[in-house]
């Protein structure tokens, strides 16, 4: 199951959406998050899968891992549908059982919530598997550079987000390998209900901390030989550009925006 999720890995490619300015990425995933709120119909929600639908396909990364990514969340999803369909009041009522009343008023809401937070998911999944963490790092820098004005320590702040989005799949995977070692040993994660299961999970936590606290000295000290002494006077190989396909992909973001609102108020 930890496996499965994908936000904060990176899927290497040279698709077209692989070689978009991180910035207009960054932008444009902001967009997407924002607009994604103002959908209140099935009409916006297949605006929404049909622009996911092309920009996965341009991707190149395989629906497949799309989808696996959402499986860790399907409890979450669920979760969020059934309270919604249950607890949300509504005139229009489909049945009645003691203290759990569904209306179609529910109903819609919760299919409108799961839908939200699958294309949340999927919308910032694609953002890290389209764009290495360096990219990110320089367009995060980019973007906050305005701040510079202040003494804010972007640079810092870029490298710190980036490295933890990073480490997200890194200490999923050392999860997993504990999980295993104790699973040998005669632990078991998979029996008795929810509480037993997360207090089974306790023991993980102090070699989990451990290995986490070593691969943060080890990236310290790997910095450190390497003269790393922050953005001052620093210097990149590669420099960020805006082309045409960035603009291009800026645009359908905006129509997109635009069918939505237009969708949704008028």
């Amino acid at each position: 199951m930890l496996k499965d999720i994908t936000i904060g890995q990176f899927f290497p490619g040279e698709s077209s959406i692989h070689r978009l300015d991180p910035r207009i990425k960054i932008i444009i995933t902001l967009i997407f998050i924002v607009i994604i709120f103002f959908v209140k119909s099935f009409i916006g929600y297949a605006m929404i899968l049909a622009y996911m639908s092309l920009a996965v396909f341009l991707s190149g990364v395989p629906v497949r891992y799309m989808l696996r990514g959402l499986k860790p969340l399907l409890f979450i999803i669920l979760l969020t549908f059934f309270i919604n369909i249950f607890f949300t009041s509504g005139e229009n009522i489909i049945f009645k059982f003691w203290f759990l009343t569904l209306t179609q008023e529910g109903l819609l809401q919760g299919i409108f919530m799961g839908l939200r937070l699958i294309f949340l998911v999927a919308g910032t999944s694609l953002l890290t598997l389209t764009t290495s963490p360096i990219a990110l790092t320089d367009g995060i820098e980019h973007l906050l550079k305005p701040l510079k004005v202040i003494r804010f320590p972007v640079h810092e702040l870029a490298m710190m987000m980036t490295i933890a989005l990073r480490f997200i799949p890194t200490l999923l995977e050392e999860t997993d390998k504990i999980m295993k070692a104790q699973m040998a040993r005669g632990a078991d994660f998979e029996s008795g209900n929810l509480f037993q299961r997360a207090k089974a999970l306790v023991p993980l936590l102090v070699p989990l901390f451990i290995s986490a606290f070593r691969r943060a000295d080890e990236l310290a000290m790997a910095m450190e030989s390497r003269c790393y002494r922050g953005g001052e006077n620093r210097t990149r190989m590669k420099t960020l550009k805006t082309a045409a396909r960035d603009y291009a992909a800026l645009a359908v973001t905006l129509l997109l925006v635009l069918g939505i609102l237009l969708n949704s108020y008028l």
